[in-house]
């Protein structure tokens, strides 16, 4: 390759990127929620007509883009290229059919490159609207024990065609939402993101021509697939295996088989079955949580895209919890993903000489607050702190397992400016990181004070079980979810409830958990520990 065609090929990679992230852009500038608007919490990418993920936006989590990657086989099944034309735009939130749950819309739209000819790509976007029925506002229906209950079931349908958006359709979404507003401008939101993403890709299309532009995607995501592959074929041949339990006591297992030659197989058999409530996790989830761990084994400076996941097999036995079939609810998906990672870095570490192992870390901690009378709706999460591994403390608060993507905790001053409550702490916990020779990262406070009746729904893990440390090292502390009294007083909620009452002059505190420590506490660096201590990270009470 010479260096003109190599700069060439770079250009067009980078554009087909930056299609991507600015169509995230679009959609959190245009979007109605708090929650998307402050936090930039919007996904968005480019699929070719073969299904594969081409780019997407640095915003995106790897389990978004796995469900958007996911989801577009069905689209295509129920509504053929042949069939479709310009200006359609299609709609679905399906967890069996590559969603994630009710409240989080996935958008499609083709993109045609010849006259007559069907369309070459897609653009898609994704965000979690503000509100689709169900049982509780914002989707946190936490004691949901079928999908039914959480909220509007949608299989792929055409929102919007070349005459604008679908009034029927838009009208039926609108009866369903407890915010009609916010969710019809967060639906515009979404197509405004895909139609920006078509025109950039238009647009590249006429400069490098549609057969230059089909010749670049093809040479991108092989080069990304080697480079996988080269990766991969790094890893100890063999299989090993690797477990994690739910703070309800299920389990989830895995088996990795390293071929040697740059394949792996992720095999999920002897997980535990799916149960009634929303702590199971649909295909896509569990897809974009494996391809995260195994991530975290090659080049990180790897592109994602689909020469990521070819060389992958993932095999997710139906009806178990990491791949719910109906009527199981799979919102609660969060603690099933990461133990997943965890079973996946659990046989990985171990089977790798000299990377040393890794501590479990805490994870996103949902929750959402609503109107008692009223209606309003803050909706959000807290990140625990990582666990330490072999030479290196974990950090704080990093939301790590959640897979990558931006920092999407929004704000507290837009919070208090546009909802009826006021944000009073967001601080680090001292000495929450699991004790060893490496500390476990830092898990957090927030107290959010209600300025009106509310009602709250909460949904975390590694709350009853804390994250366990490694070598040695000891658990992180357990968070938590709590009603704090006007007078002081301070009470648990439950960790995974729904609607429970706020009085006007009660702050909702969400605790998130610390990281496991990593070996020997006693083995720690004498002046990490004056430095922990200086820094705040530990006091004198605690300061391992």
């Amino acid at each position: 390759m010479n260096e003109d065609t190599g700069l060439t090929a770079e250009i067009l990679r980078n554009a087909l990127c930056v299609a991507a992230e600015e169509a995230s852009i679009v959609v959190v500038r245009s979007a109605y929620s708090t929650f998307i608007v402050e936090g930039a919490d919007a996904a968005a990418a480019i699929l070719d007509a073969e299904r594969r993920l081409v780019a997407h936006s640095l915003s995106t989590a790897l389990i978004q883009c796995a469900s958007l990657r996911s989801a577009l086989p069905y689209v295509l099944e129920t509504y053929p290229p042949d069939t479709m034309a310009p200006g359609d735009v299609f709609v679905l939130n399906d967890v069996y059919q590559g969603g994630i749950h009710a409240n989080d819309l996935l958008v499609f739209k083709p993109v045609f490159l010849g006259d007559g000819a069907p369309p070459a790509y897609f653009t898609g976007t994704l965000i979690h609207v503000a509100d689709l029925s169900g049982l509780s506002a914002g989707g946190m229906a936490s004691d949901a024990t079928d999908v039914f209950l959480e909220g509007l079931q949608l299989p792929p349908v055409r929102i919007a065609t070349a005459a604008g958006l679908a009034d029927d359709m838009v009208r039926v979404l609108a009866a369903n939402s407890r915010t009609p507003g916010k969710l019809v401008g967060d639906l515009r939101a979404l197509v405004a993101g895909a139609n920006v993403a078509a025109r950039r890709l238009e647009e590249i299309a006429r400069t490098h021509t549609p057969e230059g532009l089909a010749r670049g995607v093809d040479a991108y995501l092989a080069h990304t697939e080697r480079r996988m592959r080269a990766g991969l074929a790094a890893l100890p041949p063999g299989t090993h295996r690797g477990e994690y339990r739910l703070d309800d006591g299920h389990t989830v297992r895995v088996a990795v088989t390293v071929d040697g030659r740059g394949g792996v197989v992720v095999d999920f058999d002897g997980t535990d079955e799916q149960v009634p409530l929303p702590v199971n996790s649909g295909f896509s989830q569990t897809h974009g949580g494996v391809l995260y761990a195994v991530r975290c084994f090659v080049d990180p400076a790897l592109p994602m895209n689909e020469g990521c996941f070819t060389p992958v097999e993932v095999r997710l036995p139906a009806g178990t919890l990491v791949n719910c079939t109906p009527p199981f609810p799979g919102g609660g998906r969060f603690g099933t993903v990461a133990a997943a990672e965890e079973a996946i870095f659990a046989a990985l570490t171990a089977a790798s000489p000299g990377r040393g192992g890794v501590a479990a870390s805490g994870i996103l901690q949902a929750f959402s607050v609503s109107g008692a009378g009223r209606p309003w709706l803050h909706m959000s999460f807290d990140l625990g702190g990582m666990g330490a591994r072999d030479g290196h403390d974990g950090p704080d608060a990093t939301g790590a397992l959640f897979g990558g993507g931006r920092n999407i905790i929004p704000q507290a001053e837009p919070i208090e400016a546009r909802l009826p409550v006021r944000v009073e702490e967001v601080s680090l916990i001292p000495g929450s990181g699991g004790a060893g020779r490496h500390r476990g990262g830092l898990g957090t406070r927030t107290v959010i004070r209600m300025l009106d009746d509310a009602r709250v729904d909460t949904r975390g893990d590694r709350l009853l079980r804390p994250p366990p440390g490694a070598a040695g090292g000891g658990p992180g502390r357990a968070g938590g979810y709590f009603r704090e009294r006007a007078d002081g007083t301070r009470e648990p909620l439950g960790t995974k409830a729904t609607r429970q009452p706020l009085d006007a002059g009660d702050a909702l505190v969400v605790e998130t958990s610390g990281g496991g420590g990593y070996g020997d506490p006693a083995e720690r660096d004498p002046e990490a520990v004056r430095r922990d201590l200086a820094d705040g990270r530990t006091t004198l009470e605690d300061p391992r």
